[in-house]
């Protein structure tokens, strides 16, 4: 069982930036992604940012190059960067780890950006 703990999320205005963390209780393996999905009210989840060994990042198409992701396998955490942040960017951030096919899931973090 794999825990995520998240970190980062806050009010910011529009074209402010934010952080988010996210550390998992266990190693995971370069090659297993580890991203960011977001939910919106009223909306389904959708992924945000992925990441994994021997491919590149997955972004959705409105965050690319406003976003960015990395992990750090030592520290068995995965970041996003968000820049130039917009009202549309206001969702509640979920951590997400793929391990051998088992899904995980942090708890989320909201991310409100007042315009």
């Amino acid at each position: 069982q794999v825990h995520l703990v998240e970190s980062g999320g806050g009010l910011v205005p529009a074209g402010g930036s934010l952080t988010l963390s996210c550390e998992a209780s266990e190693t995971i393996f370069s090659s297993n992604p580890m991203g960011w999905y977001r939910q919106a009210p009223g909306k389904q989840r959708e992924l945000v940012a992925r990441i994994r060994s021997g491919s590149d990042p997955d972004y959705l198409p409105s965050v690319m190059g406003r976003f960015t992701i990395s992990r750090d396998n030592a520290r068995k955490t995965v970041y996003l960067q968000m820049n130039r942040l917009k009202p549309e960017d206001t969702a509640i951030y979920y951590c997400h780890v793929g391990n051998w096919g088992v899904d995980y899931w942090g708890q989320g973090t909201q991310v409100t950006v007042s315009s």
